[in-house]
């Protein structure tokens, strides 16, 4: 006996009810993982949704969107999209989710973004290359990937070992930036900053202990490479040889420092001056 017809949703068209099977990745013991099996993960929340539904690039695999999200960004991006939705309640999302997820309501089953190499960077586009030295947290590259889109990098450079992989807390933090700045993963960061200076990349390294201030060191015209280390450490010695120069942020002698994170905003809001 065939079911009888699915009543149409309050969202029209094209929006289906998820209520039978789990989605692909869910943890049906212990606590839900954000990657998946096959290379896959869920990303969360409005802004990485809305972002990943408009990148060509990025492959989507399911959609899951409670009614209200799917108001939110369909006003935002408005359909069809490239996937059908499916209607989930609130509560489902903690069956595949971070219990800490703040996901609002949209999550979406995605492939991880083609590899790309350092000569990627070099041809995206003329603004500033960052390049991360064992940045470790996702929210720190997140966020650093948030700058670099509000402010024009053209770029971010990090290694492949010593560096989060591409996950849904990782672009939460990035708040859409993942889909608009290339992230590229290097064996080697000195081979890779020998290869930015090759093809007239100026390499500056930001340390807190360097003599002389972003604002001083004569970067106007030139297109920069702008080195970050990790928290505490800072660059490695290999990588802080590497740099052509080092130069600071002038902050107050109240504080050591500033996260690595708030550092990138600012330095690139400085060369964005230049």
């Amino acid at each position: 006996m065939r079911r009888p017809p699915r009543p149409p949703s309050p969202q029209g068209r094209g929006f289906s009810r998820n209520t039978e099977r789990p989605p692909a990745g869910e943890a049906r013991r212990g606590p839900p993982a954000e990657a998946t099996p096959g290379g896959m993960l869920w990303l969360h929340g409005l802004h990485s949704v809305a972002a990943a539904l408009a990148n060509p690039a990025r492959r989507l695999r399911r959609l899951l969107l409670t009614s209200d999200a799917h108001k939110e960004i369909s006003a935002r991006l408005p359909p069809p999209w490239r996937i059908q939705p499916e209607l989930a309640e609130r509560a489902h999302f903690a069956a595949f989710l971070p219990e800490d997820s703040v996901h609002q309501g949209a999550a979406l089953l995605v492939e991880a973004l083609e590899p790309l190499d350092i000569h990627d960077a070099i041809d995206a586009g003329p603004g500033p290359i960052l390049v991360l030295d064992q940045v470790t947290d996702p929210r720190n590259v997140g966020a650093i990937l948030r700058s670099a889109a509000a402010f024009g990098a053209s770029a971010v450079v990090m290694q492949d070992r010593h560096a989060p992989p591409e996950t849904g807390a990782l672009a939460r933090a990035a708040s859409g930036a993942l889909e608009l700045v290339p992230m590229i993963r290097v064996v080697n960061l000195a081979r890779a900053l020998d290869e930015l200076k090759k093809h007239d990349c100026w390499v500056v390294g930001l340390d807190g202990t360097a003599p002389t201030t972003l604002a001083q060191a004569g970067l106007a015209g030139r297109r920069v490479a702008l080195v970050l280390g990790a928290e505490g450490e800072g660059m490695r010695r290999l990588t802080r040889e590497g740099c052509d120069e080092l130069a600071r942020l002038p902050i107050s002698d109240r504080m050591e420092s500033l996260n690595v994170s708030a550092a990138a905003a600012v330095a690139l809001y400085e060369l964005g001056r230049m």
